[in-house]
């Protein structure tokens, strides 16, 4: 959750990663949990973690998802699977990714609207510790994106809590 496209992240960052120090600290909304999920080599293993990533949310009966990823290219079929899967079952879903010079994800899908690019720099991976992760900044924007997917889904009925 929150790390980003390298390993460039100190175990500081870990401890005190700003997605969750944000989404916490906010009180309109209740964290319920973290999901870690991996990514698997094959195809099948990626349509199946994000999946049951989203399943896990549904049955949590989560008003809205904030997804994260740690890599892009082969990353983004896991990433965009798990968004889309959240997406389907009807709960508000945004993330974080880390889109650089490509700024494209190798796979699309309908509930890829608002993700925000992590990437700091030129549009490449830079060198410098922790430049590559998310910030408070953000993990800001993405909790805002997601108060308003929310915000819609209530006023269309769509929430878990009515």
């Amino acid at each position: 959750m929150g790390i980003g496209p390298s390993t460039k992240e100190t175990s500081l960052h870990h401890f005190r990663d700003p997605l969750l120090d944000v989404v916490s600290s906010d009180e309109d909304v209740d964290l319920m949990g973290i999901v870690l999920v991996g990514t698997p080599e094959d195809n099948v293993g990626k349509l199946l973690v994000g999946t049951r990533a989203a399943v896990i949310a549904e049955s949590m009966r989560a008003d809205g998802v904030i997804c994260s990823t740690d890599g892009w290219g082969n990353s983004d079929v896991d990433f965009c699977n798990m968004v889309e899967q959240v997406g389907k079952r009807g709960m508000p879903v945004t993330g974080l990714h880390f889109s650089g010079e490509c700024a494209k994800f190798v796979v699309l899908n309908e509930y890829l609207e608002g993700i925000i690019d992590i990437c700091k720099g030129d549009g490449s991976e830079s060198a410098n510790v922790g430049e590559n992760a998310v910030n408070a900044q953000e993990a800001r924007r993405a909790l805002v994106h997601l108060k308003v997917k929310m915000k819609q889904a209530e006023a269309a009925g769509k929430s878990w809590s009515k």
